[in-house]
């Protein structure tokens, strides 16, 4: 007859780490008092031990930093095919690991919903904090979230998040750095291939790329704004190799839209880069996999979704308040782009 093995319990967990029982309740609530090493000590014996604490009872407790809450405004058969949302979310995942916390994701039609959600959920004690996404400009979530107290960590630009702190990456450079790229290949007319006009992001994009195509005296570069999604990348790309100012680049803002542009110019029989160069944004799996290979503005959004948490932590801790840059996206050149090689197209 098999004997179960004892339940490890929080004294458990105490006693190998030498701390206290307020110790490790202290860590794993994400309270002020136990130092950050102590803290990754606890983590770790209580990894090893296979302990965590019950969620039910810290619900019952009124501590809530267990649960982060994250709500983003996309239909659900977009967000399982967006790159970048799922590396995200795998960096954030990362960390409440460390800490045995737990992700509460909730996808929404509208802001207003949004708002709704989180004002319930901070309500109802079920999430210690939320991580913010997709800013537009005068953001109507800002008043009712600051309001409740929810702490929280807005991604974007400081301009965009109205005093919450942020975590950010200076995208006006990464445009700058792209197009003066193409120009430097010898390209006079490039497009730009953005997201949704009201996104925080895509306007500082925007106003990014008018300004360097501006300041390098570049030829028609137009910019269309599209939903982020492949068909409507398509559409943007066949409208401009159609235009009567074809471009000889085009620099777009994910990679699942710069996938479908360089399947839209084979399908006009072009040939990528001679005819037209596309730089992606991002730089996931999807851009090595393509022929050829998709030159990027590279972004390591494991690592960001990480560093978001990592902050969110900070603001729940009460030991990060301010905005946090990260690191520039690098271009990555690779078989995409090059010099407009065809004079007719020059």
């Amino acid at each position: 007859m098999n004997v179960p093995a004892p339940r490890v319990t929080i004294n458990d967990v105490a006693a190998r780490a030498g701390v206290s029982k307020g110790a490790v309740s202290m860590a794993f609530n994400n309270r002020p008092g136990v130092s950050q090493a102590t803290r990754e000590r606890i983590f770790g014996i209580a990894r090893e031990l296979g302990w965590a604490p019950h969620q039910t009872a810290r619900s019952l407790s009124g501590r809530r930093a267990g649960i982060v809450g994250l709500a983003i405004c996309r239909p659900a058969r977009l967000l399982g095919l967006e790159p970048f949302y799922m590396e995200f979310i795998s960096g954030i995942e990362d960390v409440l690991a460390e800490r045995s916390c737990s992700l509460l994701l909730r996808l929404v039609r509208d802001l207003d919903e949004e708002i709704a959600v989180y004002e319930e959920w901070w309500r109802g004690r079920t999430i210690g904090g939320a991580i913010l996404v997709d800013f537009h400009q005068d953001d109507p979530r800002i008043p009712p979230l600051r309001a409740s107290g929810m702490p929280a960590v807005a991604v974007g630009h400081p301009s965009l998040t109205g005093g919450f702190p942020s975590v950010w990456t200076d995208d006006a450079s990464a445009v700058a750095e792209a197009v003066r790229y193409l120009s430097a290949l010898g390209h006079r007319r490039i497009a730009r291939v953005g997201g949704p006009a009201g996104l925080g992001h895509s306007g500082i994009r925007a106003a990014a790329f008018e300004a360097i195509t501006a300041e390098l005296g570049l030829d028609a570069c137009h910019q269309v704004s599209t939903g982020f999604v492949g068909e409507e990348g398509a559409r943007a790309t066949r409208s401009l190799l159609l235009g009567p100012d074809r471009p000889t680049a085009i620099v777009y803002d994910n990679d699942i839209m710069a996938v479908a542009g360089a399947a839209v110019a084979s399908e006009m029989g072009l040939a990528v880069p001679d005819d037209v160069s596309l730089l992606a944004w991002d730089d996931s799996q999807l851009c090595r996999l393509t022929h050829p290979p998709l030159s990027a503005m590279s972004h390591d959004v494991h690592q960001f979704g990480a560093e978001v948490a990592r902050a969110l932590f900070g603001v729940i801790e009460g030991t990060h308040q301010e905005a946090l840059q990260v690191a520039t996206p690098a271009l990555t050149p690779r078989g995409s782009t090059g010099p407009p090689r065809r004079a007719s197209h020059s």
